[in-house]
C-alpha cells in the first residue's frame, strides 16, 4: 500500500462558525493508494477525539500501524488497490494541522486561549477546502467513528452533493448531557493542575512527565469508551500481585490498567487540544443553523450507512436510530446496523471484523 503524509497550508482566510478567522492554517493528511484519472476513487477519513492523520499503514521504526489499519488497505473493506483513502488532522489538534499551540501570525508565540472555538461544521469546512486544493470536488465516501461520524454526518447535511455516500459509527446527531458531563471531567482536571498555568506553559513541557490533569480526566473518558461487560471480561476483580490488599493506594488490575494508558496519553497529547476538541463535541448540533433537527437531516442527499454498539454508552444506539428513522419517513436512501458487541463505544476501533462486511458492500455496491 502506498502511503504519503503531507501538510498543506493556506493563506485565505477560513471563516469560523464562531465569526472569527484562521489565517494563516495548515493540515496535516495522509494518503493511501492511487487517484484514478477522473478522480472518482477518493474516500475521505474522518477520526475521532484523539485520532490524527495516520489512520493506517505502519512507518519504519514504529510499532503501531494506524488506528484503522484494519480497515484501511490492499484487499481490506476500504480497498486501496481501489480506492484512493485521504485520511486529515482536524484543526485544533496536536498532530500537524493548525491548533491552540501554533504560531498566532506574525507572531511566533503560541495562539494558546486566544484560539478560536472550533465546532464540527469548521473541521469540515476546512477538509473541504483541502480537497478542493487537490483538485478533489466530489468523494466516492465519508466514513468516520464517533467524532468522526459527526464530521461524516456534518458532510451529508452542510454539502449535500458532495459525496455519494456517508458511513458513519458510533455518532449521534447532538451531544448529550451525558457525554457532555463526561467531558467536563476532563475539562475541569485539566484547567485545575497548576502546571497547566491557565494555559501558559510552553509547548513541549508534559512530554517527559505528562499533565497529571489531562492524565485524570482521560480516566473518565476512557471508562465511557468501555463497558461494563467487557471491564469485567478483561480485568475481573484482579489485584495487582505485588500492591497489598490493605494498603491504601493498593490497586485492581483495572486502575493499574487506568493509571497506565491515561498517563502515556498525557505525554502524547497536548492538553489545549484536548480542551478545544472536547469543546467541539460538546457543541456539535446537526441542526445548527436550520430550523430544525428535521430540516437538516432533509437535506442529506448522499445513501447513508448509520452503524451503532449495542454497549455504546457514550452515543447510545437509539441516538443513531433516530437519525435512521427521520431519513426513512423522508424516503431518503438510508440502512441501519446495530452491532452486537459488549466492548463499549470503543467498539469501531477494536471490532473491526464485525462491521468490515458491512462497509466493504457499501463500497461494492
Amino acid at each position: 500500500m502506498k502511503i504519503e503524509t503531507k501538510i498543506e497550508r493556506f493563506t485565505t482566510p477560513l471563516y469560523l462558525e464562531s465569526g472569527r478567522i484562521l489565517e494563516p492554517y495548515q493540515i496535516a493528511y495522509e494518503t493511501y493508494g492511487e487517484l484514478n484519472s477522473d478522480a472518482s476513487n477518493v474516500i475521505l477519513i474522518c477520526h475521532a477525539l484523539s485520532g490524527s492523520a495516520h489512520a493506517a499503514g505502519i512507518y519504519e521504526g514504529d510499532r503501531k500501524a494506524g488506528w484503522w489499519n484494519g480497515l484501511i488497505g490492499d484487499g481490506k473493506a476500504i480497498d486501496t488497490t481501489k480506492y484512493f483513502v485521504i485520511s486529515t488532522n482536524v484543526i485544533g489538534s496536536c498532530f500537524g494541522s493548525t491548533g491552540p499551540m501554533s504560531s498566532n501570525y506574525p507572531s511566533d508565540k503560541p495562539y494558546r486561549l486566544k484560539f478560536p472555538v472550533i465546532t464540527i461544521k469548521d473541521m469540515i469546512k476546512a477538509q473541504k477546502q483541502l480537497l478542493s486544493n487537490l483538485g478533489i470536488y466530489h468523494l466516492k465516501a465519508i466514513i468516520g467513528g464517533s467524532m468522526g461520524g459527526m464530521q461524516a454526518l456534518q458532510f451529508g447535511v452542510d454539502y449535500p452533493n458532495f459525496s455519494d455516500k456517508i458511513i458513519a459509527l458510533a455518532t449521534t446527531y447532538a451531544t448529550q448531557p451525558w457525554a457532555i458531563a463526561f467531558n467536563k471531567v476532563a475539562m475541569e482536571a485539566i484547567r485545575r493542575d497548576p502546571r497547566f498555568k491557565n494555559g501558559n506553559y510552553e509547548k513541549d513541557d508534559f512530554k517527559k512527565d505528562g499533565l497529571d490533569g489531562l492524565a485524570i480526566g482521560r480516566v473518565a473518558g476512557h471508562i465511557s469508551y468501555l463497558s461494563p461487560n467487557s471491564m469485567s471480561r478483561k480485568f475481573g476483580r484482579n489485584y495487582v500481585n505485588n500492591d497489598g490488599l490493605f494498603e491504601l493506594f493498593g490497586r485492581y488490575e483495572v486502575e493499574r490498567y487506568m493509571e497506565y494508558n491515561t498517563n502515556n496519553f498525557s505525554k502524547l497529547f497536548d492538553p489545549m487540544s484536548y480542551l478545544y476538541i472536547i469543546k467541539a463535541i460538546n457543541t456539535f448540533n446537526l441542526s445548527r443553523g436550520y430550523d430544525s433537527l428535521y430540516e437538516a437531516i432533509l437535506r442529506i442527499k448522499a445513501e447513508t450507512t448509520l452503524i451503532s454498539f449495542k454497549s455504546d454508552y457514550l452515543f447510545f444506539p437509539e441516538e443513531m436510530r433516530h437519525i435512521y428513522k427521520m431519513m426513512r419517513r423522508n424516503s431518503q436512501e438510508v440502512e441501519y446496523h446495530e452491532i452486537d458487541s459488549d466492548y463499549g463505544h470503543d467498539a469501531f476501533l477494536v471490532e473491526i471484523d464485525k462491521f468490515s462486511y458491512i462497509i466493504k458492500k457499501v463500497l461494492n455496491e
